[in-house]
């Protein structure tokens, strides 16, 4: 299935990714990595990839979730899963995603409490 992306704004400075399909190797990890590199240009530094509609992962799609999250942390934002079940829960937690990402029943229960530190000054 093909993969399908929908931005949202959750609440101010909050915006989730609902990804329906499949993401695999090659264009669909391109466009992930692509869709976080324009949230940041955008000033959306807090996001939630809602993974609910995901039906598969594979390595190469962990892989972009992790480059996500790095980009994210760069630029002082993080990210945040939601709604992963069955495998794909399965695999973030094989892989120990869930120990770098926070992962979260629902978008809303992931909007919750997400404050971003500022970022440190140079000593």
């Amino acid at each position: 299935m093909i993969l399908e992306v929908t931005k949202h704004q959750v609440k101010p400075g909050v915006t989730s990714l609902h990804m329906k399909g499949s993401i695999n190797t090659g264009p669909d990890c391109r466009r992930l990595e692509h869709e976080v590199d324009e949230l940041i240009r955008e000033g959306h530094k807090r996001v939630i990839f809602d993974v609910s509609g995901l039906t598969h992962i594979d390595s190469a799609a962990i892989g972009s979730i992790i480059r996500c999250l790095t980009s994210l942390k760069r630029s002082h934002g993080d990210l945040r899963l939601a709604g992963a079940t069955g495998m794909l829960e399965g695999s973030l937690k094989l892989t120990k995603v869930d120990q770098v990402i926070s992962l979260f029943p629902t978008v809303t229960a992931a909007s919750e409490n997400f404050v971003i530190a500022p970022p440190c000054e140079p000593s």
